[in-house]
């Protein structure tokens, strides 16, 4: 049985989703795990990120195709890493 046509999107969107899951989820993770190390223990969360960042970043690539828009999902992955990587330097040491 075919799949129905209204489902398809462009493939202007399909591409949108794609990267958008694929590096825009890549940035959401480690922006949020560069917070989580300027907030925690700097060793414990940089040893979380190699398990726990791939399950996120596996979370976030699905996540992009939940969304109907494919630029709505890069400006929210924008917004997020530009969010933690604010929080991230602005806590630096001086």
């Amino acid at each position: 049985m075919p799949a129905n046509k209204k489902y398809f999107s462009s493939p202007l969107q399909r591409f949108a989703k794609i990267s958008a899951g694929f590096i825009g989820g890549y940035f959401v993770t480690v922006s949020l795990f560069m917070m989580l190390s300027q907030l925690l223990d700097r060793a414990g969360t940089m040893v979380t990120l190699v398990f726990g960042g791939f399950i996120m970043w596996a979370g976030l690539l699905i996540c992009a195709f939940l969304i109907k828009n494919g630029w709505v999902t890069w400006g929210l992955y924008i917004i997020l890493t530009l969010f933690f990587s604010s929080i991230f330097y602005l806590n630096l040491p001086q």
